[in-house]
């Protein structure tokens, strides 16, 4: 028994001494000393590895034992160290700079080497690209921004004092963003990725979650194209060895080198063209292989990007044990900016402990990202152990002042005292913008809206006020969910009548309720005709007063629940007075535009004759909508599903009931949607549609306003959406019966714009549209619509083709003004 128990301690020691590791820390030079930034340090074949920081300095930890590490850096010579661990140790590593060797055949006058190269590399992408085994691994990114210049105010706010309570210095520069987070993901190539955060580190906030995610950084220079970051290009960039890349690209051979066994050809990509999506710099290709060994690639103004000045790609790949070549550390580095202010900043991502061929469920991948409780709470100790990246002087304070700050922020004093700030009431916000009155300790605001902004005009009510106020109170923490109450008040100076409502929505268990009663003044088209901004300026400058109106008087409650496969249930009841008003006054500006004034009716515009009786409803609505989509983010307390790729559906069901509470409306209508928008076609733009349908089961009796209704426009400048027509007005097509409308938008994405050197730099994107309708009135009707876009801003031509001889052969200019 003793010699048993012997044998026991001996066998426990070796396991503990075999499980033994230790930190292996060093900097990374060249042959003069200078620190070499962003090197990747990796354990031979084994997917272990880490990198250096800007300063050169790198963290490893690995078993006791003898080890053999590959040192890499774009531009430098791979180094291999081999070190004995039995303590902690610290080295210093020295990379010569790299020679690339030019061979005396490429000055020729023929083709120059490196396109050889590349047509392999092409021939060789697919392949490469779907032949990778599933794996799991390790993921480390840091994140920083670090605002470089910003004006002492903007748009009135006092930089300076925000400035201060974020941490910045007396100049208004300073780190805006630090965090760190640790992943492991799961990956099956080419598509199916999945994170599970591990840890999570975010300066100056310890209850918040990163923003880094290993998923915005699945960069993969296999596929033809790579979007990088949403916004950052109106078409997503060219991979340098994509199946077209020769059609894009120039290529220069800058030289051979041998490293670790393998020829590396180093190659220059050159644009062929300015102001398209594609890369500049520097590739790395493998003899034989013909795989991607790494690359420092650099994007820039010339090739239309946006914000940003320079973005700068660098990535390297390091071989596993069973042939496969993986990413071992990607880099962005980036300077940009706007509107006087100057950005700068990195993200780094370093890549270990890959396992190839894990068990994988079939549902795996349908849960894209994983945050559990608990990953914002690592302490100092545990950082310091696993951040594979060493901190910066400047990060490391950082952390430190921020971590101040934020004590100071959280105390019943600071927000106090911020309070106080933020609810200084300024006469030209409250003219422009409203006003807000903010109670952070106790997690409430309050709301009132600007002066001007709630002054209108109509013919109906003349100089009208329409006045807004609200309450905003988080109520659940857990799933950022509020209690809202808000009210308006609504008064016409020239028909001298007053209405209000008032309305809540709060949270039900998991389901959200809102009810709301009072009057109002609403449009007769319920889709939505003409703004009322847009309808001011047509009445009073133009005498064109296209906007017909009536008063509701209503009491709704609607509710909504959101099932687990992310079906969307939605019900509600509503009654409702329905009062047709007249005019009540003719005022223009000028006198000569009283002429083109009509009536509230849209169909006497002479006369006017009241569009329908004084009428009551009560109406039930059930509906449903269902994107069929099955990826998923998992946060404490909640689930959120992403857009699908595929098109939302979506069933509406509406029947007014009469004889319950006074109504007199009897109709049953259904209506059935399939839409999507922002369909990815690549370098070629995007896609968008909206096709609906329905029809009336029941329509006796029907009022005007329970009418099908359409998009329409009748001004040159107006709000455009998708499912508007440019040349329809706005009630005359109108339909109780059986109707189906599509619309389909083309966005070229600046495919054709970019080509024309004046234009270029405005980034237009050019756009495509086609628009039908059809209804139990209406046998046909389409229009076919051409033109440009900038930021917030189109102008259209558009052309009608219809069965209807006064609709078919109009043509227009339409201005679309997106406001909100």
């Amino acid at each position: 028994m003793p010699r048993c128990i012997v044998t026991l301690l001996l066998f426990v020691f070796s396991l503990s001494a075999h499980a033994q590791s230790y930190q292996l820390t060093g900097q990374v030079v060249d042959q003069r000393g200078q620190a070499v930034p962003f090197a990747s340090i990796y354990k031979r074949e084994s997917g272990v590895g880490t990198a250096a920081n800007s300063e050169g300095r790198f963290k490893l930890r690995l078993p006791a034992g003898n080890h053999e590490l590959l040192v890499r850096a774009v531009g430098y010579r791979q180094s291999v160290q081999d070190v004995a661990l039995n303590r902690d140790i610290e080295v210093s590593i020295t990379l010569e700079t790299e020679a690339y060797l030019l061979d005396e055949v490429v000055i020729g006058t023929g083709e120059d080497p490196a396109y050889a190269i590349i047509r392999q590399a092409i021939r060789r992408r697919k392949q490469y690209l779907t032949e990778a085994a599933p794996y799991t691994a390790r993921v480390y990114i840091k994140g920083m921004q670090r605002l470089l210049r910003a004006p002492k105010k903007f748009l009135g706010i006092d930089l300076d004092e925000i400035g201060r309570e974020i941490g910045l210095d007396s100049n208004r520069t300073g780190i805006v963003y630090l965090s760190e987070s640790e992943s492991r993901i799961t990956v099956r190539p080419p598509d199916d990725f999945r994170e599970e955060m591990i840890s999570s580190k975010f300066s100056g906030n310890n209850r918040a979650f990163s923003f880094n995610r290993a998923a915005d950084l699945k960069l993969n220079f296999y596929e033809n194209h790579q979007p990088i970051v949403d916004g950052l290009s109106a078409r997503p960039f060219v991979s340098p060895i994509a199946d077209n890349a020769l059609s894009y690209y120039r290529y220069r051979l800058l030289g051979t080198t041998e490293e670790g066994g393998f020829t590396i050809h180093k190659i220059e990509v050159i644009p062929r063209r300015k102001a398209e999506p594609l890369y500049q710099g520097d590739l790395y290709i493998i003899e034989g292989l013909w795989r991607i060994y790494g690359l420092n690639l650099e994007l820039t103004k010339e090739m239309g990007i946006n914000i940003l000045d320079t973005l700068r790609i660098r990535q390297e790949y390091i071989p596993l044990e069973s042939g496969q070549w993986q990413p071992s550390s990607l880099r962005f580095d980036f300077v940009g900016g706007l509107f006087n202010f100057r950005i700068g900043g990195y993200f780094a991502a370093v890549y270990s402990d890959y396992a190839l061929n894990p068990r994988l469920e079939k549902k795996t991948f349908n849960e894209v990202l994983r945050i559990e409780e608990g990953v914002n709470r690592r302490d100092s100790a545990y950082w310091a152990e696993h951040r594979p990246l060493p901190l910066t002087e400047a990060e490391r304070m950082d952390y430190i002042h921020k971590d101040s700050l934020q004590r100071r922020r959280e105390s019943r004093a600071y927000l106090d005292s911020a309070d106080r700030r933020s609810n200084r009431f300024r006469p030209q916000g409250f003219l422009l913008g409203g006003y807000t009155y903010r109670n952070r300790a106790q997690r409430w605001r309050f709301s009132v809206d600007g002066l001007a902004t709630s002054v209108l005009f109509n013919s109906v009510e003349g100089l009208a006020i329409n006045y807004g106020a609200r309450y905003v109170k988080r109520v659940d923490t857990l799933l950022d969910r509020d209690l809202t109450v808000y009210g308006n008040a609504r008064y016409g100076f020239a028909n001298h009548r007053f209405n209000g409502y008032l309305g809540a929505t709060f949270p039900v268990g998991k389901s959200m309720l809102h009810v709301s009663g009072g009057s109002n003044i609403q449009d007769l088209n319920n889709r939505g005709s003409l703004l009322p901004l847009f309808n001011t300026i047509s009445t009073t400058f133009f005498g064109r007063n296209y906007l017909k109106l009536y008063e509701r008087t209503f009491a709704t409650a609607n509710w909504q629940y959101t099932l687990p496969a992310n079906v969307k249930l939605t019900a509600s009841a509503e009654w409702e007075n329905r009062l047709w008003l007249p005019n009540g006054t003719n005022y223009t500006f000028w006198e000569r535009n009283k002429q083109y004034l009509t009536s509230n009716n849209p169909f006497t515009p002479q006369n006017d004759t009241p569009l329908f009786e004084e009428n009551q409803a009560f109406k039930l609505s059930v509906g449903f909508l269902y994107d069929f989509g099955t990826v998923y983010e998992t946060y404490p307390h909640r689930r959120e599903y992403l857009p699908s790729k595929w098109p939302t559906l979506s069933l509406h069901y509406t029947k007014a009931i009469p004889g319950i509470f006074g109504g007199d409306a009897d109709y049953d209508v259904l209506i059935a949607r399939l839409h999507k928008t922002g369909i990815g076609l690549g370098l070629f733009g995007r896609l968008s549609f909206d096709i609906q349908g329905g029809t009336f089961l029941r329509n006796k009796p029907l009022y005007f306003i329970d009418y099908r209704h359409f998009r329409g426009a009748k001004t040159l400048v107006g709000d455009q959406h998708l499912s508007t027509f440019l040349l329809l007005d706005y009630y005359l097509h109108s339909t109780a019966g059986n109707f189906v409308e599509g619309h389909a938008e083309y966005n070229l994405s600046t495919l054709l714009t970019s080509k024309v050197p004046l234009l270029r730099k405005l980034k237009l994107h050019e756009i495509l549209g086609v628009h039908y309708l059809r209804t139990s009135e209406m046998t046909h009707y389409a229009e076919a619509n051409a033109g440009l876009e900038w930021q917030r801003l189109r102008v259209m031509y558009t052309h009608a083709f219809s069965s209807n001889p006064e609709l078919n052969g109009k043509g227009a200019i339409r201005i679309g003004l997106r406001l909100f």
